[in-house]
């Protein structure tokens, strides 16, 4: 019997790594895609599987688009969001509306149309400092920042009507991805685009904060295994490589990669709430689904550098326009 999943927010970073993932490893379950096509949100990501998805342009707090899709599906897998933690001191309300608000319109259509499972996209963001051991799924949350805050409200909220309506939703809490297909306002491919055309690589504060970094197809497993099951609902499941790096040691290891010197490197004024460490501990998603990260940290940060060495066609049309205008701003610093 053919499984038919719905997957919002499939434009984006994760979202379309994911449909790739799907249509790969199970091309027996049809796909949906939801997606508001804001900013992040990019056709190109999917362009060359056009035909072997469908998509729908829609926002995720729409409740007449929600509700019509869910009602066909068998599944959902919950990525869309507004994402971006600089982006979120300044536009609070979006993520709101977008991450809290989107979400409760997902979890009633899920509700009123009986769905297999629901598998919500949070964020290790939820948890702030990871002071002393990496987080675990029962530490408290304290977010730092609106973004952090609206997905744990995203995430309770999900969880809430697991144990209220009996829906069945699993909640993943992943350390940062990187991998192709990311968008270019994120460290990693904001640093290997600048370089690549001679610009300074704006440091936050220090650059000794900490993030735990995954490559985006390992995340995608995780979710993979979290759909497929249908037990455990109501849980929470870290998602980690256990790849603790540094902004400065990514900064090393995009510049090595490219053959250029540190003196790319410019620190700029930290922004409000900079968590100094993010860090989780996924030993639970490891001994229920025997689940292991496949790749290796510094290898795949050479060929995700690489990826963007090869498709500048993809990157370059994105730094114009809106990004261009919000990167002077934020970090205060001319082209």
């Amino acid at each position: 019997m053919r499984q038919k999943v719905l997957v919002t927010g499939g434009m984006g970073f994760i979202g379309s790594n994911f449909v790739r993932y799907m249509l790969k490893h199970h091309p027996d379950t049809d796909i949906i895609v939801l997606d508001k096509l804001t900013y992040a949100g990019n056709p190109a990501n999917l362009a060359d599987l056009e035909g072997e998805f469908r998509f729908v342009k829609g926002d995720v707090a729409d409740p007449v688009v929600v509700d019509a899709l869910v009602k066909e599906c068998d599944g959902i897998v919950h990525f869309a969001a507004e994402t971006h933690v600089d982006r979120s001191i300044d536009y609070a309300g979006d993520f709101v509306r977008t991450d809290v608000y989107g979400t409760f319109v997902l979890l009633e259509a899920a509700r009123k149309h009986g769905v297999d499972r629901f598998v919500h996209i949070s964020t290790d963001e939820v948890y702030g400092e990871a002071v002393g051991r990496p987080s675990l799924e029962t530490d408290e949350l304290a977010p730092k920042s609106p973004y952090a805050a609206s997905k744990a409200g995203a995430d309770r909220l999900a969880f809430s009507y697991h144990a209220t309506y009996g829906i069945p939703a699993v909640i993943s809490r992943c350390a940062n991805n990187y991998g192709p297909y990311q968008y270019p306002e994120k460290l990693i491919p904001l640093f290997v685009t600048n370089a690549l055309e001679g610009k300074k690589l704006p440091v936050y504060g220090h650059g000794r904060n900490v993030r735990d970094w995954i490559h985006v197809d390992d995340h995608c497993s995780a979710v993979d295994a979290m759909l497929q099951d249908d037990g455990h609902a109501g849980e929470t499941f870290n998602v980690s490589a256990g790849e603790e790096r540094s902004v400065l040691e990514i900064a090393d290891i995009i510049l090595r990669t490219l053959g250029l010197g540190d003196d790319l490197i410019e620190h700029v004024a930290d922004r409000p709430g900079h968590v100094m460490r993010h860090a989780v501990d996924a030993a639970k998603l490891r001994k229920t689904y025997g689940w292991r990260p496949s790749h290796d940290f510094e290898e795949s940060m050479r060929r995700t550098v690489q990826w963007y060495v090869e498709h500048p066609e993809w990157w370059g049309p994105i730094r114009s326009g809106e990004f261009r205008d919000y990167y002077e701003k934020q970090y205060m610093l001319a082209d």
